[in-house]
């Protein structure tokens, strides 16, 4: 079955979640307790983040700084790979504009079709620490309407230079990214959301948002898709607090506001341990409420936070 096809499927539990691949030269086995500690709730699938290359600068005996390109968290590909002949459970890799060539990701929609994987969620992805706005690598996509065309291109039997390909596989399908609260880069939300039109226009089937604590600006942002012909199915993203030092961070990160009710509970809290308490309390109430108003599927960002996701579940499924 395709993602798709599982996020409609109301038999199964609307649970899935996100991993990033091991920092180079950490093994598997941080992220495969992840997976162990999540895999009792019957996740419907797992996403795979990719990640950019970085240069990092370090100084030589002359004084004179040298720039390096180093990639923290290499295998994406692999890792879903693993992941999937472990488990048993269908993965989604990242598919992401920032740090490739065109022809880099044509080479990893060849490797995907070889490993028999064929849902992705295609991304723009982060710009580099060191731009002040998003650059491409050579000649690669600018914008993830940009990768969802070489996709497409892809899997009508045609690669990036226009040359055919002999014997396609079979066909990728993709879901993408959708901000409740406005991508950090968009004019205004109504801009941000003609931009989703687009893409499921491209053939997105269905698309995650941005972690959000404010259930209204989610229903809102839903309210509005519908408005605009936007029919397919938009989940939730939701990640809870776990540390105190989150409070300033991922606004700033992630560009989204912490209701009154929730900062004013958490900036009581002394401890990272009491804060988690709180942001489990707050994201169950949360999750319940996103299910019960019809919300095709909760999908959870556990970076840093797969313990207090196992709490939340235990909750609420």
């Amino acid at each position: 079955m395709s993602v798709i096809d599982l996020i409609n499927d109301k038999a199964s539990v609307p649970f899935s979640f996100e991993v990033l691949p091991p920092l180079k030269g950490s093994g598997t086995e941080g992220l495969f307790q992840t997976i162990d500690s999540l895999r009792q709730f019957q996740p419907r699938y797992i996403n795979i983040t990719a990640h950019r290359s970085e240069y990092v600068y370090h100084e030589l005996p002359n004084g004179l700084m040298q720039r390096q390109r180093i990639r923290r968290r290499p295998g994406s590909i692999a890792i879903a790979a693993a992941i999937q002949r472990r488990y048993n459970i269908p993965v989604v890799p990242h598919l992401v504009c920032s740090g490739n060539t065109r022809e880099d990701l044509e080479y990893t929609l060849i490797d995907l079709q070889f490993l028999d994987i064929s849902d992705l969620l295609i991304l723009r992805g982060d710009k580099a620490r060191d731009e002040r706005q998003f650059q491409p690598t050579g000649d690669g996509p600018v914008h993830a309407t940009d990768l969802i065309g070489q996709v497409n291109r892809f899997n009508a039997g045609e690669f990036f230079d226009g040359t055919p390909i002999r014997h396609p596989g079979q066909p990728f399908r993709f879901g993408v990214a959708c901000y409740p609260e406005k991508h950090e880069e968009a004019p205004n939300l109504e801009a941000d959301m003609e931009v989703l039109k687009q893409k499921v226009g491209m053939g997105a089937e269905y698309a995650v948002t941005q972690l959000f604590f404010d259930n209204e600006k989610y229903f809102h942002f839903l309210e509005r898709a519908r408005q605009m012909g936007i029919t397919v199915p938009i989940v939730p993203g939701i990640k809870p607090l776990t540390k105190l030092n989150q409070l300033s961070m991922i606004p700033k990160t992630f560009h989204c506001d912490l209701p009154e009710a929730l900062y004013h509970e958490a900036v009581r809290c002394k401890t990272d341990e009491e804060v988690s308490h709180v942001g489990i309390e707050w994201a169950i109430q949360q999750c319940r409420e996103l299910l019960r108003r019809g919300a095709p599927n909760l999908h959870f960002y556990t970076i840093t936070a797969s313990d207090s996701i196992s709490q939340i579940a235990k909750a609420i499924y």
